[in-house]
């Protein structure tokens, strides 16, 4: 069974019934209070209506003329096809479009400025380009610089001279399935690395991991098809996606919500039914947060539905958990972890029955394995400090046109992530850090996570990161970057009173207030960082205070 496969039965299936809801809020439409009032609105805006659904059998069929407009133009199975969409309805149609052709589909990061776009569309041998009117900015000035391109698809509205409209090409096309024969060792997609630690790198995955990602999400949330799961994430990355996924294969509705006010998602959970939501830690906080300080009060929204809420991309700090358990007591908890590596997130999952294990990351998911290893490849004894690695049908082919650092990191059938970790006696797993982040001062090792999940119990942070800085006399030093929560005051000397709890070699020897960059994943930007605060741009901030 190819992934594809999923969409064509629900198609059968749940026919008429709704696939996809897009929800486009805005500080506009934050005032009215019916759907009347939120339709004005977007009469007035056509190109932003603020909500958009489409059932399994229009989903199933766009896919079906994208596929046959790529067929058309004498795509051969294999070729490569990016996606530089925000996410909207036509998302996914274009991703499953892509594969029913045989095509790869080559997923893009909305972030990315021109030159990164330029980069990652030669490093994956990308043919074709499918992109929205958010980029034409940042496409224009390479147009003329990507000779591998052979098309470039626009969806939306006038269509640049350098594209062709998508959309109406695709009305002439059938909207039959395409006659292309799939399997499960068929290349499907690349995805890139999130880029945190350099440039992004091009991750080859095959059909059969897709499959596995679909597996493994919905035997782990147990998704049926009377439940509607909530997606903010971008639908770039697998994380998204790849939690999505559980929708698919129980034919379930899903929500694409484009904004992450807490009063928005909220809003999104009672006017949608939502029973699941997966949030990143940012947007978790400023929930709580938003809530603490009264600006949301819970019982204007209708929340009865939502069953379970979980969180990944990134270590979930327990007291947050502890908190958001106290305000909806009847919510499920879940954290799964994964990389792109691995089809994103589950081959290490908590299960929504181990909330009192809040801090660990859990056992091996479904179909998964995973062990902690020294460098040479040996298993360290239980509670020993080691690579994490893991194993399953979920594991990446290689990174495209890099065998170097594909070797790295696969070491036969094992994946070694690149992340620090533990195991308790039960068998839990912990992380205790990106094995790059660790910090060496004076000859003792330093791992950030477990300083910062330090840091968030003080009452006064948002946010924090913890680098290490070079000092001549240590090597590195411990530097905490610290977001203070808004409206709050907060000095060096009540951080450093906080840290006296600590042992005192752990306790960061530079403290700097300033605002903690995370890409679209959640995850915290320490290169950004690293080179902000270096040498140099700590003097800078210190003279800037």
């Amino acid at each position: 069974m190819v992934i594809t496969d999923y969409l064509e039965r629900n198609a059968r299936l749940y026919g008429s019934e709704t696939a996809l809801v897009e929800i486009n809020p805005s500080e506009e439409r934050d005032n009215a209070n019916t759907w009347r009032e939120l339709n004005l609105i977007a009469n007035a805006n056509p190109d932003a209506p603020y909500r958009r659904d489409m059932s399994w059998k229009d989903f199933d069929r766009r896919a079906n003329r994208f596929a046959n407009l790529l067929l058309s133009r004498g795509l051969a199975k294999g070729t490569k096809v990016a996606i530089l969409l925000m996410n909207s309805l036509e998302w996914l149609p274009v991703y499953f479009g892509i594969l029913k052709a045989g095509c790869i589909a080559v997923p893009m990061n909305f972030r990315y400025a021109s030159d990164e776009i330029q980069y990652c569309l030669d490093l994956a041998d990308v043919e074709v380009l499918v992109f929205g009117p958010e980029f034409i900015s940042r496409i224009a000035p390479i147009a003329d610089q990507l000779p591998k391109l052979r098309m470039k698809f626009f969806v939306g509205r006038n269509a640049p001279d350098f594209a062709e409209d998508c959309l109406s090409l695709m009305n002439f096309c059938s909207s039959s399935v395409p006659p292309v024969a799939l399997t499960e060792e068929d290349h499907a997609a690349i995805y890139f690395s999130s880029g945190t630690t350099g440039f992004p790198k091009a991750i080859l995955h095959n059909h059969r991991a897709l499959v596995c990602s679909c597996q493994v999400e919905q035997n782990h949330h147990g998704q049926t098809q009377k439940d509607v799961f909530l997606c903010i994430p971008p639908l770039y990355h697998t994380g998204a996606k790849m939690h999505w996924f559980g929708s698919l294969l129980s034919g379930s509705k899903a929500v694409l919500l484009r904004g992450v006010k807490p009063e928005w998602i909220l809003r999104a959970v009672t006017e949608e039914k939502c029973t699941i939501v997966w949030l990143l830690v940012p947007w978790a906080q400023d929930l709580l947060d938003a809530i603490d300080s009264g600006r949301i009060d819970l019982n204007h929204y209708y929340l009865d539905q939502w069953r379970l809420m979980h969180i990944g991309a990134q270590p979930v700090p327990p007291s947050l958990i502890r908190r958001w358990l106290e305000l909806f007591p009847n919510h499920q908890y879940d954290t799964n972890y994964g990389l792109s590596e691995s089809i994103g997130p589950g081959c290490v999952h908590l299960g929504v029955e181990n909330v009192h294990k809040v801090g660990a990351i859990g056992k091996p998911g479904y179909l998964w394995e995973a062990k902690i290893v020294d460098e040479t490849g040996a298993e360290v004894p239980q509670g020993e400090v080691g690579e994490l690695a893991v194993r399953g049908p979920g594991v990446m082919l290689c990174y495209y046109k890099n065998p170097q650092a594909t070797d790295e990191v696969l070491k036969g059938d094992w994946l070694w992530t690149g992340d620090v970790a533990r195991m308790d006696p039960e068998g839990f797993i912990y992380l205790v850090d990106r094995k790059k982040d660790v910090v060496i001062s004076g000859g003792e090792n330093l791992y950030p996570v477990q300083i910062e999940d330090f840091l968030r119990g003080f009452d006064k942070i948002k946010d924090v990161a913890v680098i290490g800085l070079p000092d001549l006399r240590l090597g590195e030093i411990a530097a905490a970057i610290i977001e203070v929560k808004e409206g709050v005051s907060c000095t060096q000397e009540d951080v450093e009173k906080f840290c006296e709890a600590l042992p005192r070699y752990k306790r960061p020897r530079r403290i700097i207030f300033a605002e903690v960059p995370r890409n679209p994943t959640g995850k915290i930007e320490k290169p950004k960082l690293r080179q902000m605060f270096g040498a140099d741009g700590l003097v800078a901030a210190q003279n800037e205070a």
